[in-house]
């Protein structure tokens, strides 16, 4: 059973053991929590029990194999061995693990949940980053060390997975440690339900911000990961918390990051691939016809490992077997965040504990302190953001690759996807799923191929997905209409007397857009910008007079990047048949629809007369110099410039294939619309079919009975036996004679 009190993993390399001391130094003798303390190092000898025992009235001692996990106490690894914890208890082995930080973050998740807290200090490489991800996702706190570190690969790394909540100095985090110990969250974890009317409150504000509903979704992970960030903001009642929602649009975006984290990897449970590789990819490989292409999808994709371990392991079938067969593989994700990350394709180094180092040279290319997806790989792979209970699916799959979404899902969610996946897949498709899912009460639509894997494949039937696409809302578009309203008041004296000065005393100069277009000409511009030959245009690069172009566009670039003001003097111009020499100040600025824009102010430089002589052999000497510099300037300017089109170009190139990729799930998702509402009409025809045929035969039979009941008045007509007719009380209504009545 896990201890009653919070376990603080604490990771560190070079530097990280004077951080430490610090931390641990802040510290009260009884906190309230235990310390697991893993300085990754290769010394075979440490000294670290009596270091540390010397800033701290808490025992420290050296971590043991069995040892059962004690309140304030502090525990610490041996170099050459790794910490595990297993149901409140150390694991230790004497073994050189590659990273035994992200080891001891990873099972102190999976042990403590809620309880679990993650710090990382002082240290070079990136081990951590992925053990803090992990504490996140379980619902645990993380910490990373600011720039006090004395070397900052360590935090910087974990920071940059997305996972930690504080950035503090040593001393900060021993406070906080200290306060997050009493805190409800961590004290009673698995405290009464919070309010659904609350919780409906809560949903509401994400589905206005992402256009995704929460309310179908397991409860006890939203409440949780709720829970969490009331913990990190100092509050206690969900009521603060719901108005905090409301008026920070930052903690709208950071809630909703925590409730889509997920634990993912490159090729998560190997034995899983390796069943992927002997028993399913070769059998969609044989299965081709008119070499179509093997198509995946894996929904909740995350950061893209799993997409890019399929696309890894596929390629390397294709290779090894000589096949030649196109792969497309979609990822998909409600996390906005996540889909950048796994476009861009750049991974740590720490990937290196799950992928071997064959697959790194073949399938990788070093880049910046860690690993970037190889073209080949990333050519295969196409991310798009979508809802997977609400959008429409991809189509025509040979395998759906769903693991670990499942289990946050409420069962009317998990009945909706289910038919979702039988839809999209092909005939004979395989459906993967975690180890912890399973397909339920749907043995109607899926059979089980694998069973110890949970590797399903798809029932020929009759099920269908019914046609329930949403379309997308329409943005609205913001407007300020305070601002408006100001700025159009004739009777403001104020504003009206700013603009008599700003007229007389400022210098002339234009207001630009991003897109480099002039909204307003403030004072007499004429001597700086003239209208350009041929299709009349504002754009203030096209207006500059010659000689002020290059600087000018340098200026605008270096402030766009910078976001601060750019200053260039002495810019020497021809304007009107003269030269003269202005400076220029670009200023941004954005407005507060959080468009940004640009002031461009003019003046006219201050050159020193030179006193009238005569000419001498060194006039020309003195005049180079000065041409030199300027052309050096303009030289200069221009490269900057080149820089900032070479800049542009391959931001272009990457939005272009991010909206190439996003036109591709387009087309995917309204094939897959389109061939839903074929087959609807084809049904509506059967049962049109079906109808008009029942339709016949009720006729047929009508006129039948009409015939019948003909024959049958003859028949009666004929007959010499007079007949009674009677009510239901017996009484004769009517006699009929027959025609021999008289001869009775």
């Amino acid at each position: 059973m896990p201890p009653p009190f919070p376990i603080v993993g604490v990771g560190a390399s070079a530097g990280g053991l004077q951080a430490f001391a610090e931390l641990i130094r802040r510290l009260p003798a009884n906190p309230g929590f235990a310390i697991l303390f893993v300085l990754h190092t290769k010394k075979h000898e440490s000294h670290l029990v009596e270091v540390l025992v010397r800033s701290t009235k808490m025992p420290v001692v050296f971590a043991a194999d069995g040892m059962t996990i004690e309140r304030d106490h502090i525990y610490v690894s041996q170099p050459g061995t790794e910490v595990a914890v297993i149901d409140g208890k150390l694991r230790v082995e004497k073994k050189n693990v590659a990273l035994p930080i992200d080891l001891l973050f990873g099972t102190l998740a999976e042990d403590q949940c809620a309880r679990a807290i993650a710090v990382v200090l002082s240290g070079s490489a990136s081990d951590g980053a992925l053990g803090t991800k992990a504490v996140k996702a379980e619902g645990g706190i993380t910490f990373a060390q600011d720039d006090s570190a004395q070397f900052s690969s360590m935090p910087r790394a974990a920071i940059a997975a997305g996972a930690i909540d504080f950035v503090m100095s040593p001393r900060e985090i021993a406070r906080e440690l200290v306060r997050i110990a009493r805190h409800a969250y961590i004290v009673e974890p698995s405290r009464g339900r919070l309010d659904d009317e609350q919780l409906g409150e809560v949903y509401g504000v994400l589905k206005i911000a992402h256009d995704v509903d929460f309310t179908h979704y397991k409860p006890s992970t939203i409440e949780r990961r709720i829970r969490r960030r009331m913990a990190l903001h100092r509050i206690d009642q969900l009521n603060d918390y719901i108005r905090l929602l409301r008026d920070d649009t930052a903690e709208v975006e950071h809630l909703y990051g925590d409730l889509l984290i997920r634990v993912t990897g490159f090729f998560r449970d190997p034995e899983v691939f390796k069943a992927l590789r002997d028993d399913v990819l070769p059998v969609l490989m044989q299965d081709r016809v008119d070499d179509s292409p093997i198509r995946v999808w894996v929904p909740g994709c995350a950061t893209g490992e799993e997409v890019y371990s399929l696309a890894i392991s596929l390629l390397e079938v294709v290779h090894d077997r000589g096949w030649s067969c196109p792969i497309q593989i979609f990822g998909s994700d409600i996390s906005d965040a996540a889909i950048d990350a796994a476009r861009a394709g750049f991974y740590p180094d720490n990937i290196s504990a799950d992928v071997s180092s064959e697959r790194l040279r073949r399938f990788f290319m070093r880049s910046d302190g860690g690993y970037r997806v190889s073209k080949s790989v990333r050519d295969c792979c196409v991310f798009a953001r979508q809802n997977l209970t609400k959008d429409p699916p991809f189509s025509r799959l040979d395998l759906i690759s769903c693991r670990n979404v499942m289990i946050y899902l409420g069962s009317a969610l998990q009945r909706k996807v289910m038919a979702i996946f039988h839809y999209a897949l092909r005939p004979k498709g395989y459906l993967l799923l975690g180890s912890s899912e399973t397909i339920g009460n749907f043995a109607d639509l899926f059979s089980v191929a694998d069973r110890k894997h949970k590797i399903y494949q798809k029932k020929s039937g009759l099920a269908r997905m019914p046609v329930e696409f949403e379309a997308p809302p329409p943005r609205m578009r913001e407007e300020n209409t305070r601002a408006s309203e100001e700025s159009n008041h004739p009777g403001n004296v104020y504003r009206e007397a700013d603009r008599v000065l700003l007229s007389r005393f400022s210098p002339p100069g234009v207001l630009v857009n991003d897109a480099m277009e002039i909204l307003q000409f403030r004072g007499r511009t004429s001597s700086y910008l003239e209208p350009a030959p041929g299709t009349a245009t504002f754009n203030v690069l096209k207006m500059a007079r010659e000689g002020l172009l290059s600087e000018l566009r340098a200026a605008l670039l270096t402030a766009r990047k910078r976001e601060n003001p750019v200053r260039r003097e002495n810019i020497q111009i021809k304007s009107n048949g003269n030269t003269r020499h202005v400076n220029v100040e670009v200023i941004p600025f954005l407005a507060p629809s959080r468009d940004r824009y640009f002031v461009i102010l003019f003046e006219d430089a201050i050159v020193p007369e030179e006193p009238p002589q005569k000419k001498s052999r060194g006039e020309r000497g003195d005049e180079e110099p000065r041409q030199v510099a300027r052309l050096k300037r303009e030289l200069e300017s221009t490269r900057e410039y080149l820089q900032s089109i070479i800049e542009e170009q391959e931001a272009m190139n990457e939005e272009l294939r991010s909206a190439n990729e996003e036109i591709q799930s387009s087309n995917e998702e309204l094939q897959s619309t389109n061939e839903e509402l074929d087959t609807a009409k084809e049904e509506l025809q059967s049962s049109n079919e079906e109808l008009t045929t029942l339709n016949e035969e009720l006729e047929n039979r009508a006129s039948e009975l009409v015939e019948a009941n003909n024959d049958l008045t003859n028949l009666l007509a004929s007959i010499d036996i007079p007949i009674v007719m009677l009510d239901s009380a017996l009484h004769i209504r009517r006699f009929i004679p027959a025609r021999s009545a008289c001869s009775i």
